[in-house]
């Protein structure tokens, strides 16, 4: 799982290490040398687990899926952001946390033994 783009549908195999890598970012934070570029690529596809072969000289639309599933695996990369959140339950499931100050509270009747209500009556 790639930590520096969240969509990435293959794994690419690098030429210089034979080694699996999601993003150049993986491949720079764990090896020591740098990457060796190369024209012919190594894709696995994360959907079916297949590796196909692809030469960017010649890169075209079609290329842009999975030969054996046609899972699309050139998108725009989406990246982690920096988000400030609330952390609490969804109100629209449970709305107990939350207080309208609009509703107006419950006014109580007077009684017999409320002595505001007895100090109207005496005049």
């Amino acid at each position: 799982m790639c930590k520096h783009i969240l969509n990435a549908q293959v794994s690419i195999r690098s030429p210089c290490c034979r080694k699996w890598f999601d993003c150049v970012d993986c491949h720079t934070e764990s090896q020591t040398h740098p990457l060796l570029q190369s024209f012919e690529m190594v894709f696995a596809c994360k959907k079916c687990k297949k590796c196909f072969r692809k030469d960017v000289k010649e890169f075209e639309e079609a290329d842009e899926y999975c030969p054996h599933c046609d899972n699309h695996f050139v998108l725009d990369a989406l990246t982690p952001k920096a988000a400030i959140t609330v952390e609490a339950d969804d109100v629209r499931v449970d709305a107990r946390m939350l207080k309208d100050d609009r509703v107006a509270a419950k006014k109580e009747r007077p009684t017999v033994f409320d002595p505001d209500a007895d100090v109207d009556k005496l005049g």
